[in-house]
């Protein structure tokens, strides 16, 4: 039976996970505090363990006061694991490339995230199979859920793109990852823009008008810094090298079927079941 580990069981990797599970893998997560069935991340001995018996090994830890608290903790012990190795990065990495494509040859490590560019390269160092992801979307987090609880907004500043994918196709990026090379993959969407187009379109989706514009002044010094950053992320590694294809290559389409799947029940009742087996 195919084992999967995974350190952080949180929003994209839980999806895996869950999928996984559905498909008859042992899954086993780690938390901070062992929370739903999990292990304690620092239950030392229940991990060393769990590492020996993995066939597959994933971390989705972000770097905690600039290093990598799993490489920390485990980083010997996983550098010698025959398992596969995958780590959740983020396109961050990249810095700032004033709007311009990137791909996995470019440079890492400028901008305001240089602790995650150093643990996207330690991953690498061990033969890790790296994800590099941008904003993230799917059920449940979403910019139809940010509309509809009045968080969301549209920032004043021309000229601004970002890449953003569909947390499912997250998921199918890296089973895809299972049996490709090691190295870095993008896993992003075919249609980087303006944050700005896909608020607007979500609200247009639920029957909202558009939250009004702010100044980039009104922001926090963390959402500022995102906005310093200005790139279209290329997908094309994946593609070519995983025989990875995006299931929402536009926003557009990840955005329809998720308020397809939120929108209120027919008031009608469903009909009878019939009396045969109707497959």
């Amino acid at each position: 039976m195919s084992r999967m580990l995974i350190f952080g069981l949180g929003y994209s990797a839980g999806r895996l996970g869950e999928r996984l599970a559905g498909e008859g893998w042992h899954v086993v997560g780690t938390t901070r505090d062992g929370r739903d069935g999990t292990l304690r991340f620092d239950d030392r001995e229940a991990v060393l363990a769990e590492i020996a018996a993995a066939t597959h090994i994933l971390s989705s830890v972000p770097p905690v006061a600039e290093s990598d608290p799993v490489l920390i903790q485990y980083g010997s012990v996983l550098a010698r694991s025959r398992a596969w190795l995958g780590y959740l990065s983020s396109t961050g990495v990249y810095g700032d490339a004033d709007g311009a494509w990137i791909d996995e040859t470019a440079a890492t490590g400028g901008g305001r995230r240089a602790a995650r560019a150093q643990a996207d390269a330690d991953w690498l160092a061990i033969g890790a199979r790296v994800f590099r992801l941008p904003g993230i979307y799917g059920p449940g987090r979403s910019p139809l859920d940010r509309v509809r609880a009045g968080e969301a907004h549209r920032v004043d500043v021309a000229g601004q793109v970002f890449s953003r994918v569909h947390v499912d196709d997250i998921v199918s990026g890296v089973m895809a990852g299972f049996d490709g090379p090691a190295g870095a993959y993008n896993l992003a969407d075919d249609c980087p823009c303006s944050a700005n187009d896909v608020v607007t379109f979500a609200a247009r989706l639920i029957d909202c008008a558009p939250p009004p514009l702010v100044s980039l002044d009104d922001l926090s010094p963390m959402a500022r810094g995102f906005y310093a950053e200005n790139r279209r992320v290329a997908n094309g590694k994946a593609k070519r090298v995983l025989g990875w294809t995006p299931r929402w290559p536009d926003y557009r389409l990840g955005l329809r079927a998720l308020s397809a799947m939120t929108r209120p029940s027919p008031v009608s009742a469903a009909p009878p079941a019939a009396s045969v087996d109707q497959r």
